[in-house]
């Protein structure tokens, strides 16, 4: 393979019928497709690699090509060099736990296509791997101070053509909870003529009903002026959000722009992305605003209730306010030390009392 050739344009004819199915068949997203491509295009480079017998596969694997691999090729992996595989992106590529779950999921489902769809193969080499052990971490999202911050800052942008269309792009993430990919495939044919609600196409392919507040319906209203205005040559005419040239906007071009206001307003140092936006959302919907975890989990277009409990984790505040009720937080040191009367003197303890003599007779009572 050519050193500049792209991932895409170096394909296996099985991994292709495997995408293919994913895509056509089931229905999966073209995201969650390409992710399937790049993790599984990783995993038989290094398998190619390693077969013809490079000694440092982490500088060869760019220039292997994995049109060799088909359905022999594939029939003849095994398990301990799907181990070695993930040690490798573990100990040499340093992929975090995460990662390597995710490769490993995404090698699971390969085989598990070839052994119960096609049936090329009698048995899932992968089937038995444990999945890497993930930190239990909590979601990062931003205050509502912060939020308020970060939506000001884009609001006072006088010198960006496209504040409207920014603006509205960061309501919806901080109000609605959307997916960056659901965010930039919003047609306006999704949308109620009211401004009352909007469809999206979730994970899976699955549909759900958005129902918007005044603030998105106004960052709407706003924006669809703008994109009136602003953009002649309207190529791509049913997309909400529309990139200068007139296109429906990319992925990256919406982390641009989160990135850009999250610097202006002084929120860089957090490090967030487009999906810590959500995060916000969820966060501040269950802490601040109150909404049911069962509500919170048909917003957010999970499909198991386990995912959205995340969000039910208890801040700082409240741990703060719980120590402070418990009925003994009034009792300080100072309240305990009553000053002796003059006339009062003190009782001597007896000898066999103290913690020496006690411990005397016990070794004499051995």
């Amino acid at each position: 393979m050519k050193k500049n050739q792209k991932v895409t344009d170096d394909k296996s004819p099985v991994v292709e019928r495997f995408l293919r199915y994913k895509l056509v068949i089931q229905a999966r997203s073209p995201q969650t497709v390409s992710e399937y491509r790049s993790d599984l295009h990783t995993f038989f480079s290094y398998l190619v690699a390693t077969r013809e017998g490079f000694s440092s596969p982490d500088s060869e694997m760019s220039s292997v090509s994995i049109e060799c691999v088909d359905d022999e090729f594939v029939k003849k992996v095994t398990t301990l060099e799907i181990l070695e595989f993930l040690m490798y992106m573990a100990n040499v590529r340093g992929n975090t736990a995460a990662s390597r779950a995710r490769k490993l999921s995404a090698i699971k489902t390969f085989f598990k296509y070839l052994v119960a769809t096609e049936r090329i193969m009698d048995k899932n080499p992968a089937a038995d791997i444990e999945t890497p052990k993930q930190k239990s971490t909590l979601p990062k999202y931003l205050t509502q101070e912060e939020s308020i911050s970060l939506l000001s800052s884009v609001a006072s942008d006088s010198d960006s053509k496209y504040r409207e269309r920014n603006f509205c792009i960061i309501t919806l993430f901080l109000n609605c909870g959307m997916r960056l990919a659901e965010l930039c495939s919003i047609n306006l044919s999704d949308i109620d003529r009211e401004l009352r609600s909007l469809r999206v196409l979730g994970k899976g392919g699955k549909e759900r009903i958005v129902y918007l507040n005044d603030a998105c319906r106004e960052a709407i209203s706003a924006y669809l002026v703008a994109r009136a205005r602003d953009i002649e040559d309207i190529k791509d005419k049913d997309a909400l959000f529309l990139s200068r040239l007139g296109k429906r906007i990319s992925h990256k071009t919406v982390q641009w722009v989160v990135y850009k206001y999250l610097d202006a307003a002084g929120l860089e140092y957090k490090h967030f992305s487009t999906h810590k936006l959500r995060h916000t959302a969820a966060t501040l919907m269950y802490q601040e605003g109150g909404v049911d975890v069962l509500a919170l989990k048909e917003i957010l277009g999970h499909t198991q209730l386990s995912t959205t409990q995340i969000y039910t984790h208890v801040n700082n505040k409240q741990l703060e306010e719980a120590i402070s009720k418990n009925p003994l937080a009034g009792i300080r040191p100072s309240d305990m030390r009553k000053p002796k009367s003059k006339d009062t003197k003190t009782e001597e303890k007896p000898e066999s009392a103290t913690e020496d003599s006690a411990e005397t007779d016990g070794n004499e009572a051995k």
